[in-house]
């Protein structure tokens, strides 16, 4: 079995920032792509960027320019420095990797999700 844990969401005030980490743990053998999603009260879910294990990134055009994803392959870890925060980036933020696990084959895995909250 596979887990993604979410910690850095919490109050951040317009124009702050606020770093997310993701870190996963289990029976894996390697993580392909790792990404950030977000739902907001009343809205579908939306993806907020991605990386690849090489480092290759795409984000949301609403996210460009302010958020940053990065990646730590030796610690199974993703964060998601976001600056320059909106009170439009109020979400749920979910972490999410494709994962090589033990037997199993590649799995798409997702974390509980960690609230941020942008407010002045």
């Amino acid at each position: 079995q596979v887990q993604l844990v979410e910690s850095g969401g919490g109050l951040g005030q317009p124009g702050a920032s606020l770093r997310l980490s993701c870190a996963a743990s289990g029976s894996i053998v390697s993580i392909n792509v790792m990404g950030w999603y977000r739902q907001a009260p009343g809205k579908e879910r939306e993806l907020v960027a991605t990386i690849t294990r090489g480092g290759n990134t795409n984000y949301a055009d609403s996210v460009k320019g302010r958020f940053t994803i990065s990646r730590d392959n030796a610690k199974n870890t993703v964060y998601l420095l976001m600056n320059t925060l909106k009170p439009e980036d109020t979400a749920v933020y979910y972490c999410n990797a494709e994962v090589v696990i033990f037997y199993r084959g590649t799995n798409v895995c997702w974390g509980k999700g960690t609230l941020v909250t942008v407010s002045s």
